[in-house]
């Protein structure tokens, strides 16, 4: 019930707030995994950012993570990214990312926590710091419960960014990130997510708050 509670409250507080932010976005991502020896899978997905001007970002990804044990679980992947400019042209960059998951379950209870390390290569501009696209180390503690007989498990997360770069404002943390939702536990290989999130830059405060609507779907190669 106090779970139930918290998403109300915070859906209430982010509505009333949209109408004062220009910034709204809707997220999507479609994906594939496969596992290529016991401990060890593969991902691939295609995540496609669409705003007030149409697709601003997308980009295609890949990764492998390796079941070190049960509760820890490291991986790697590499994003290509192409940006829309402020002048609507778009521009490609790299990423790679370096996880360390975290993750118990206590009955219909999880709890998670990903530790990132975001290194940008050939970056989109040459613009004042971005933390989506540069250097940044993230923190993203999260939970969610299963409801039992039904497809939902309902989840809340954050996930704070770290700027390492000595700069105006840095290094320290340059955003945050709050988000709530429900993974969809689907028949078969298929299974897919829904999400409300909210993005806040610090010492940016003329761009107010971003708000997302964010769809995945996910199939598992067995």
């Amino acid at each position: 019930m106090k779970f139930l509670i918290f998403i109300i409250l915070f859906l209430s507080t982010s509505l009333c707030s949209i109408s004062q932010s220009n910034d709204f976005m809707v997220w999507t991502k479609v994906g594939v995994k496969a596992k290529l020896v016991k401990r060890l899978t593969f991902s691939g997905e295609l995540n496609t950012r669409i705003g007030d001007k149409g697709i601003e970002t997308f980009f295609p990804q890949v990764g492998f993570e390796y079941k070190l044990l049960k509760w820890l679980r490291p991986s790697v992947e590499y994003r290509f990214i192409v940006d829309k400019n402020k002048y609507g042209n778009y521009k490609s960059s790299n990423r790679l990312n370096f996880n360390v998951n975290l993750k118990k379950s206590v009955s219909n209870l999880g709890l998670g926590f990903r530790i990132r390390y975001q290194y940008a290569f050939n970056r989109i501009n040459n613009q004042s710091y971005n933390p989506d696209f540069d250097q940044a180390i993230r923190l993203k503690p999260a939970i969610d419960y299963k409801i039992e007989n039904t497809i939902f498990t309902p989840f809340i997360s954050s996930e704070f960014f770290y700027d390492p770069q000595f700069g105006p404002n840095g290094p320290g943390f340059s955003k945050i990130r709050l988000g709530v939702g429900s993974k969809l536990n689907l028949k078969g290989p298929h299974s897919a997510s829904v999400k409300y999130q909210l993005d806040k830059k610090f010492y940016n405060y003329q761009n107010g708050i971003r708000h997302v609507i964010a769809i995945g779907y996910s199939y598992k190669i067995k």
